[in-house]
């Protein structure tokens, strides 16, 4: 089995994407979380290419946020669209990375991304309040 797939165990999955289901109900914003063993580039440059790879930047809004994790690499970024970095502050992700990071110092991955995405939802609320659009993105964890 690789790392990824130690990472999280199934039923911890699953609260990752009631999580994402639960911060999304408020926001129009759109949350992934993306898993991955290793890459030899740094972890918000390799974060960039997996949102554009997974489609996130094609919200209508163009407000979506990738939790990215490298395993092996034991690194972390969170990144959101265009749409999203025109309206806050620069520092707008700073709360929400810290106590994920935290969390994961801890080895408590499941609830330091649970946690984060939660914060995040509440944060992309006060900008992206939830106008009964439809769910753009899958809530899925997604691999590579």
């Amino acid at each position: 089995m690789s790392k990824v797939e130690d990472f999280l165990t199934k039923e911890e999955e699953q609260e990752i994407v009631r999580a994402i289901s639960k911060a999304e109900k408020n926001t129009s914003g759109e949350i992934r979380v993306h898993i991955e063993d290793h890459t030899e580039k740094p972890p918000l440059e390799r974060a960039q290419e997996v949102f554009h790879f997974l489609g996130m930047d094609a919200t209508v809004l163009r407000n979506g946020v990738l939790f990215y994790i490298g395993v092996a690499d034991h690194t972390f970024a969170i990144i959101g669209d265009e749409g999203i970095d025109k309206v806050v502050e620069d520092d707008f992700w700073d709360c929400t990375r810290d106590v994920v990071i935290s969390n994961f110092k801890e080895r408590k991955f499941k609830d330091g991304l649970v946690t984060g995405i939660l914060r995040a939802g509440e944060r992309l609320e006060q900008y992206f309040p939830f106008n009964g659009d439809k769910d753009e993105l899958s809530n899925e964890i997604s691999k590579g």
